[in-house]
């Protein structure tokens, strides 16, 4: 059966990650001359939500020290991102999943402000009912926690269901809910992913397995 698809946001709907890497270079470099790089963003960053990414980046700081960073970051990010482009395919898989009834929601790390920018630069808000991020609940990924949430919100079980994700902690969170993970290849790599648990590998929403496995799933229907 399938009866719900859960989406993260950052790298999945739509590719951001160079966005939040240039963000945290250019915020870095102007306030401690630290220079940032893809590898480390990848290493511990991607993914995560920014509680983990402060502790990361400033162990010695406070609490609040780590949320005001983290603040200005996001406001960096959002002036960075006035224009964002959905995956390939994805339009056509939530027409697909809207005529089928099929229930949709976003599950992310990623805080309110920045998931309603995003959503709304993409044209994509009234899409879905439901938009959970880990700032309002009690754990972020890679806890199972955000995920189950979703499924309660849409009802559906975690066997009728699929997962899009494109980072580790994502990915763990989702597999983790026991639900049947789809990886983009948008900011790790195919073997990665699976290395990390994925069920299925795909590079952007058009791909003929995804589809192949929607099938299987819609044909298992009472």
């Amino acid at each position: 059966m399938l009866n719900a698809l859960l989406f993260d946001l950052d790298g999945t709907l739509t590719d951001t990650d160079q966005l939040h890497l240039l963000a945290l270079q250019q915020l870095l470099l102007e306030e401690d001359d630290r220079v940032f790089t893809a590898d480390e963003f990848e290493a511990h960053v991607s993914g995560q939500a920014n509680a983990n990414m402060c502790r990361y980046l400033f162990p010695h700081r406070s609490v609040a020290e780590h949320e005001a960073f983290a603040d200005r970051k996001e406001v960096r990010f959002r002036q960075l991102s006035p224009q964002l482009t959905p995956m390939p395919g994805l339009v056509r898989l939530l027409d697909f999943a809207r005529e089928q009834g099929i229930g949709m929601c976003v599950v992310t790390n990623a805080p309110r402000a920045n998931a309603e920018h995003m959503l709304q630069v993409l044209g994509l808000r009234e899409r879905f009912e439901t938009v959970l991020v880990a700032e309002e609940l009690p754990r972020a990924k890679p806890d199972p926690l955000p995920y189950l949430t979703g499924l309660e919100r849409l009802n559906a079980r975690a066997d009728s269901s699929l997962a899009f994700e494109d980072s580790i902690p994502g990915l763990t969170a989702a597999v983790k809910a026991g639900i049947f993970t789809v990886g983009l290849a948008t900011s790790q790599s195919r073997e990665t992913l699976l290395a990390a648990g994925a069920h299925l590998v795909i590079e952007d929403f058009n791909d003929p397995l995804l589809w192949q496995q929607i099938e299987r799933m819609l044909g298992a229907r009472p």
